[in-house]
């Protein structure tokens, strides 16, 4: 049981799919809201109840930020942390851990704001160019004039537009104009833009189970029904969702590195693929978030270079290429498409900063982003096989790390079974970063596995210690 000065909250259930700092959150905000623990009230320091539950103090130090975030909370240095003064209780009672929201592990920590070892959705950030953004950045704001000051195009900088579409058709084997390319803050930004412009809600669209988290979560609170379609080897299995739903409005993949076990959808199944939303004026949303980094072979031409009948939308990000607080992705649509989404874009984006475009504009035109992507491969190609043998040296009897042609993460599948879900929850507690497979997952059980980032693994010595860390919490 959680005790403090006032009173008792409810214990913390081990079998809930719900993490350990969430129940704690959860019980917190529950005790406010019936009163047991009043405005003014001490509460447990995050040491002390750490010690008390048996969990990792970092475990309750989430939980307490986010209390403090959401105003619940009041810390006051050396005195410790109350209860927020001016509170009027009663509040409405939140989702108990008896009642998990969707998908709260992966929402919570899929992009988390500080750099943690093994984490996700990373490029190698000490190995980026700084000294020459700050070179170009300084460029751009001595010639910035005074238009460049007011709101920035909706549909992204003209210039960046241009240099988008040059790299695509070099690089991926798109053809396209730069009036098809829309400029967004991020992948969650074009997906709604797609929504918006393309989908009603009731309509039904296929995901990838396991798939990305976020894009499941976004369609849902648009109101869209999820359609889950497994994967094997060959990527999405195509003839499944034909079955489940054939008459499905759009599919949102990840062709050249499946999210999240990085299988290559096969030509099979694109061109499979490709027919269907032909034949049924359905969409397809091709993520291509990390398809220049692949280590067998040369990178696969995308999906949308296959598209003749104008049914493929291509999303690309910088995040993964550059830097997550660069904020930029930018989606190619269709050339009919081009007017519809001129119109949404102009109530649903809020534009980048102009500057920020204007960097990328000049990382691109100067030939330093296909440098940058081409040192990047080679560095994760040696950083993927220090990590893989540094950690299989450690975790080998207990885990398996699969082969992959590519991406930025490792899959390690649990030999003995077991709870992927506790047992990142329990990486995650000890300062570490982990997803869980199973969180992955959406209409199926999956075999346990761990998601773990490699980009800013350095060596096999540092992977090691890692895995000594991991093997401590199994």
């Amino acid at each position: 049981m959680i005790r403090t000065q006032t009173g008792t909250l409810s214990p913390l259930d081990p079998a809930s799919k719900e993490p350990f700092y969430r129940q704690v959150y959860v019980r917190f905000r529950n005790a406010i809201a019936d009163g047991r623990l009043a405005p003014g009230d001490r509460v447990p320091s995050a040491r002390a109840l750490a010690t008390e539950l048996g969990l990792s103090r970092g475990t309750i130090e989430a939980a307490y930020s986010t209390l403090i975030a959401e105003g619940y909370f009041q810390p006051r240095g050396q005195a410790g942390t109350f209860v927020a003064p001016g509170l009027k209780p009663p509040l409405s009672a939140p989702a108990t851990a008896e009642e998990p929201l969707a998908y709260a592990p992966g929402t919570l920590n899929m992009r988390p704001v500080s750099l943690l070892p093994l984490q996700m959705g990373l490029p190698a950030l000490d190995a980026f160019p700084r000294r020459l953004w700050t070179r170009l950045g300084a460029r751009c704001i001595r010639a910035a004039q005074i238009a460049d000051m007011v709101y920035p195009a909706a549909h992204g900088l003209a210039a960046l537009r241009g240099a988008i579409a040059t790299y695509l058709q070099l690089a991926r084997g798109i053809d396209c104009s730069p009036s098809q390319i829309f400029v967004t803050s991020g992948y969650r930004n074009t997906l709604e833009l797609i929504v918006h412009a393309l989908l009603e809600p009731g309509d039904h669209v296929w995901v990838e189970d396991p798939g990305f988290p976020p894009t499941q979560l976004l369609l849902q609170h648009t109101n869209i029904s999820v359609t889950p379609v497994p994967v094997d080897e060959e990527g999405l299995i195509v003839a499944h969702g034909i079955a489940t739903a054939s008459r499905a409005r759009a599919a949102i993949v990840t062709p050249a590195h499946q999210s999240p076990l990085c299988m290559s959808l096969s030509l099979p199944r694109r061109l499979s693929l490709l027919e269907w939303a032909s034949k049924n004026k359905a969409w397809i949303v091709e993520d291509d978030y990390d398809g220049e980094y692949r280590y067998v072979g040369r990178p696969l031409p995308a999906l949308k270079s296959l598209d003749r009948h104008g049914r493929v939308l291509y999303a690309g990000t910088f995040s993964k290429v550059l830097f997550p607080g660069i904020r930029l992705a930018y989606l190619v649509v269709p050339e009919a498409q081009i007017e519809r989404f001129e119109r949404i874009s102009q109530i649903f984006s809020g534009g980048g900063p102009q500057l920020t475009q204007a960097i990328v504009t000049e990382f691109l035109t100067e030939g330093h982003f296909a440098r940058h992507i081409q040192r990047m491969r080679k560095l994760y190609g040696e950083r993927r096989k220090a990590a893989a043998t540094g950690l299989e040296r450690i975790l080998g009897a207990h885990m398996r790390i699969e082969p992959q042609p590519g991406g930025m993460h490792l899959v390690l599948r649990m030999r003995r079974g077991g709870s992927d879900r506790s047992l990142a929850e329990r990486i995650r507690g000890h300062g570490m970063y982990a997803q869980a497979l199973s969180d992955w997952s959406i209409g199926r059980q999956v075999e346990p596995a761990l998601l773990l980032g490699f980009t800013n693994i350095d060596s096999e010595s540092t992977a090691e210690k890692l895995g000594r860390r991991i093997l401590k919490l199994m």
